[in-house]
Formats: structure tokens, C-alpha cells, sequence
């Protein structure tokens, strides 16, 4: 079963990290700028910690919170179209009682499934450098090492596919020939499946480039691997 007390002692130390200070500068401004629709509201504005079951089979992981999503919620995909679209499926699957996340308090939870960013503050134009992603990578394989009874990660885009890939190599595992990101692409890495897709953001869903459909197979597809062990 996941470590529950270090599982939380995990989630203050990636909450008060300071690491990276282009991050935080822009987070922080980021919470107290805020935007037309949500100037009443007081912004997160700090590192966004994974969430979930911590005895989840399922690992899905992200590129990094929304300035006016995890951000401004403090739950990683809550508050913004991604996570709208990512929720339906999880909820169609039977992986959440609902298919909403609003906020951090709304009731959500989560069933045999755990969500990490792997980077943890709202980047710039959505994009962490070489830099603040290495200085983030220890906290998703110290993450997945306490939730020992993962066997499916789900790498949501390439950005999530590469962290993957370099979490499980951190974590022992030999990742050779490297695995190519495609939606739908799976990869068997130790006891592990990786399996791809496009990430659900706006400028997939709303392109077509990710229907709702191609997305709730790949997680379909997670949820019978996992059930059977992830072989």
C-alpha cells in the first residue's frame, strides 16, 4: 500500500519549494494579477503537489499546472478545460465519483488513480526550461516510489512521455531503445506500461487533434492493464 504520512510529508516540502526563481517569480505574480473572471478569488500561487488514491495502479502525469488552474486552485488540473476534459473520462471510467473539478474543495476523489505534473508551478507560456524541469524531476520519482502499487503510467503529451521515461530510469528501471511518444504508443519499461496520448489541452481538444472518444480508450486502456497487473 502507498506511505500515506510520507506521501503527505512529500506534498509540504513540494509546496514550500523555492527552488526555481523565474517560477516563482511568475506564479506569485501570476496569483496576484489574476484575470477578469476570478479577481474575486484568492489564488494558490505556490507549487501544485500531486493528487489521489494512494494505492492507485494508475500514475497519470502532466506537463505542469495552469496559471489560472492548478495555480489558482491548488489542485493539479481543477479549475480549467484540461481537467474538465480529463475528469469526464476518468468519471466515464469509473476512476472519479465526478466528472467536475472546480476547485480543491468540491469533493473530488479519485479510484485507483493519481495525477503529478512533472513540474509543479505554472510556468511561463506554459513552458519550463531544461532547467526547472531537472530541478523538479526528484519530486515525481520520490512520488512514484511511495505509490508502490503503480503499474500503468499514463504520459499526458510528450513532455509528460520524457518525464516518464526519465522517472523511471531515476527509479532503476533500463529504458533502452528509448520508447517514441505517439497517442496511443505503449512501452513496457520493468514492471511498468507507459502508454501515451495527446495532452487534453484546449489547443488539442478543440483542433480535434484529441476527441473525447481517443481519449477515454487510452484510459480504458489503462484501467484493463492495471487490473491485470500491467502486463
Amino acid at each position: 500500500m502507498g506511505d500515506r504520512a510520507a506521501l503527505a510529508a512529500l506534498t509540504e516540502e513540494i509546496v514550500a519549494c523555492r527552488r526555481c526563481p523565474r517560477l516563482v517569480e511568475w506564479r506569485e505574480r501570476v496569483a496576484r494579477e489574476k484575470v477578469a473572471r476570478f479577481r474575486d478569488e484568492t489564488y494558490w500561487g505556490r507549487p501544485v503537489p500531486g493528487f489521489g488514491d494512494p494505492d492507485a495502479r494508475i500514475l497519470l502525469v502532466g506537463l505542469a499546472p495552469a496559471a489560472h488552474g492548478g495555480n489558482r486552485t491548488g489542485r493539479v488540473f481543477t479549475g480549467d478545460a484540461s481537467g474538465d476534459f480529463l475528469f469526464r473520462a476518468l468519471h466515464a471510467e469509473g476512476l472519479a465519483n465526478s466528472p467536475l473539478s472546480l476547485g480543491a474543495d468540491d469533493g473530488l476523489t479519485l479510484v485507483d488513480t493519481y495525477i503529478a505534473a512533472a513540474v509543479r508551478c505554472a510556468p511561463p507560456a506554459n513552458k519550463p526550461t531544461p532547467e526547472e524541469r531537472d530541478n523538479c524531476a526528484p519530486f515525481l520519482a520520490r512520488e512514484m516510489a511511495l505509490l508502490t502499487e503503480i503499474r500503468v503510467l499514463v504520459a499526458l503529451g510528450a513532455f509528460g512521455w520524457d518525464a516518464a521515461l526519465r522517472t523511471l530510469e531515476a527509479l532503476g528501471h533500463e529504458v533502452r531503445p528509448r520508447p517514441r511518444f505517439g497517442h496511443g504508443a505503449e512501452a513496457l519499461v520493468g514492471p511498468y506500461t507507459l502508454i501515451g496520448t495527446y495532452h487534453p489541452s484546449q489547443q488539442n481538444t478543440f483542433t480535434g487533434r484529441l476527441t473525447a472518444p481517443m481519449f477515454r480508450a487510452v484510459i480504458s486502456r489503462a484501467r484493463e492493464l492495471s487490473s491485470a497487473g500491467g502486463v
